[in-house]
């Protein structure tokens, strides 16, 4: 397992420091996390290179790819991965202890088609993911860096829409999900004006949960508290 990040330098050897949409909370790796990683990571774990990843030889098939930014503890994504076997999925984490226990839920559920990435998802996307490449990409409950001064800090900005843009296949989606209606009112602002993306909800609007993103435990918690939760999801369609 390589380092999350990737340090960048100035012509003059000065370290650049980047604004970076996570916080790195590390936390304790528990036994079982950490023999996860042991044991699966030979076979699930993929190490960032900045070269451009050939998703054939990496699962030995073609299939459509769904790239999941930030898979939190990875219950879902493995779900999601065991729900469609005709799919290839990737996540992306930088917590570590996610990581590990996504390995370890992965390998109890028997998923051969996930692929794992324990680095900072922007250099992933950047570098490592081959432009027009993706069936679909996720982000799902990303930090909403709720005080306007961290607004800057949020991960949907129009850079990244274009950023991603770039990785999907024409028809590929972006889907979104939040549990704060202010950033989700961010995120179809900035995904509203982003250049070769259609959204695909009827009303202009966010769309209804579609089957293939599990309800999580802490979203049904929610509604029966009353939150909210808000899909969106766009389509490139230049």
């Amino acid at each position: 397992m390589s380092e999350v990040t990737t340090a960048e330098f100035n012509e003059e050897g000065k370290y650049l420091r980047k604004i970076r949409s996570f916080v790195l909370r590390e936390g304790r790796l528990t036994k079982g996390q950490a023999q996860a990683i042991e044991s699966q990571w030979p076979t699930m774990g993929l190490d960032y290179s900045p070269a451009p990843l050939n998703l054939s030889d990496v699962f030995g098939r073609e299939a459509d790819t769904v790239l999941e930014i930030g898979f939190g503890m990875g219950a879902s994504l493995v779900q999601m991965a065991k729900d469609a076997p005709e799919q290839n999925f990737i996540g992306i984490e930088v917590h570590k202890p996610g990581v590990g226990s996504c390995l370890s839920d992965a390998a109890i559920a028997g998923v051969t088609n996930l692929r794992v990435y324990h680095h900072d998802a922007m250099e992933v996307l950047e570098h490592a993911i081959a432009d027009g490449s993706l069936a679909r990409v996720q982000l799902f409950f990303p930090d909403p860096w709720h005080k306007k001064r961290h607004h800057k800090r949020r991960i949907v900005q129009a850079e990244f829409a274009e950023l991603i843009r770039r990785k999907l296949k024409i028809g590929g989606v972006f889907h979104m999900a939040t549990d704060w209606e202010e950033y989700s009112e961010h995120m179809l602002e900035v995904m509203q004006a982003a250049h070769g993306y259609q959204n695909q909800s009827s009303d202009g609007t966010v769309v209804p949960r579609p089957d293939h993103r599990p309800l999580t435990k802490f979203e049904a918690r929610g509604h029966r508290l009353g939150h909210g939760v808000w899909d969106l999801m766009f389509e490139r369609i230049a």
